[in-house]
């Protein structure tokens, strides 16, 4: 899960003493009119009432989470739970906020359990923006996730599927226990180093504000730099799972951040490096969009990104292999030259040339008795070099 958005968590202070003066510290903070005393509690203090929680539902136990799978008393985000009991259908029905919608068959993966109702207030929106404080615990009770400020749109894909799905269910003030296998939580592979492959989670989560999506504020250039790579990694945290419909959309919400309203004017080296960003989300985009077999969207996504960046090698292959596949082997031709000019040693971009060098060679007429093969088939946008999206290191 990437960290909290520009301006999601307050920077923390340093107070006399230089000791640190930011949520936690286990203090009394006291307010002048009216006369108010709030006990904020240290993150240690809110880490023990956590796993106080845990063991009240029996976990982690000997047998992991698996029992809270299949555990009453949870909602059912992704499918029709079992029908409640006579008498319990009533009010506990809509403290999951599905408020009665259709939902697909069963399955159990991703569940929800209230530990305290909100306010009142109305559920987040499509398109608003939530604030949420986050703690995600192993099945041995490892914390890995900690987050006292998480501030994300959901449907923009920038959370774990979890909260992009949870949190909409939620009413302001409300304390639940999200329940995740693998799928929802950090897929197969998991997150290196602290979430092991195919690891459930569980989450538990406070909606701390819901707001009303606005124009993009303007931002200085250093952030709208790391909010780009933030969602440009998302995109390849997506892409590498398989899910090339939720890359593409982190991919465009990465260049909205890099091509939003400035606060500042950027100097020459943020200059290029916002130009380097935008070139990389193009050329991540171009790979998406082949795998959704979108070749007209992955070629404007290449052309899009030669006109920030004239020779950038992997565009101009990528455009050739799209061109030749089109029948445009002149264009290509150019494009494929113009790549090997650039990186004498790939075997890739040799062998794309080759191939249409004898495509466009006419036929040996030496022997007529000797039957003539067919047209060499185009070469494919998609190999012999898989369209990986940059910086995935």
């Amino acid at each position: 899960m990437p960290g909290p958005s520009p301006g999601g968590s307050p920077e923390r202070e340093a107070g006399a003493g230089g000791r640190p003066r930011g949520p936690g510290g286990g203090r009394r903070v006291r307010f002048r009119l009216p006369h108010t005393a709030i006990a904020v509690p240290s993150v240690r203090e809110e880490e023990r009432l956590f796993y106080r929680r845990l063991e009240a539902l029996a976990a982690p136990g000997p047998g992991g989470f698996g029992p809270l799978f299949a555990a009453d008393g949870w909602s059912d985000l992704t499918g029709e739970g079992p029908r409640a009991a006579p008498g319990r259908a009533g009010p506990r029905a809509s403290r999951d906020g599905s408020q009665g919608r259709p939902r697909p068959a069963e399955d159990r993966l991703l569940r929800k359990r209230v530990v305290r109702d909100g306010q009142g207030g109305p559920r987040p929106r499509p398109g608003q923006e939530v604030s949420v404080k986050v703690l995600g615990a192993l099945e041995d009770g490892g914390l890995v996730e900690r987050d006292p400020r998480l501030t994300f749109v959901p449907g923009h894909g920038d959370v774990v599927q979890a909260l992009e799905l949870g949190v909409p269910t939620m009413q302001p003030g409300e304390v639940s226990f999200f329940l995740a296998a693998f799928p929802y939580g950090y897929g197969r592979p998991g997150r290196e180093p602290d979430v092991p492959p195919e690891a459930p989670l569980l989450f538990e989560v406070t909606l701390l504000e819901v707001r009303d999506g606005s124009d993009p504020q303007p931002l200085p250039p250093a952030a709208r730099l790391r909010l780009g790579s933030q969602r440009r990694e998302r995109g390849n945290f997506h892409f590498a799972r398989g899910d090339f419909a939720a890359a593409l959309r982190s991919y465009h919400l990465a260049l909205r951040a890099l091509d939003g309203p400035a606060a500042a004017p950027p100097g020459p080296q943020e200059e290029e490096e916002l130009r380097e960003q935008r070139v990389k989300c193009l050329n991540n985009c171009a790979a998406a969009e082949l795998k959704l077999e979108r070749a007209g969207e992955a070629l404007a996504a290449c052309e899009a990104a030669l006109r920030i960046s004239p020779d950038n090698g992997r565009a101009l292959l990528r455009r050739g292999q799209l061109l030749a596949q089109q029948g445009r082997d002149a264009e290509a031709a150019l494009d494929l030259r113009r790549a090997l000019e650039l990186d004498p040693a790939s075997k890739v971009i040799h062998a794309e040339l080759s191939r249409l060098v004898k495509r466009r060679s006419p036929p040996d007429r030496a022997d007529p008795q000797e039957p003539r093969q067919g047209p060499t088939p185009p070469p494919s946008p998609g190999a012999p070099a898989p369209p990986a999206p940059e910086g995935e290191a």
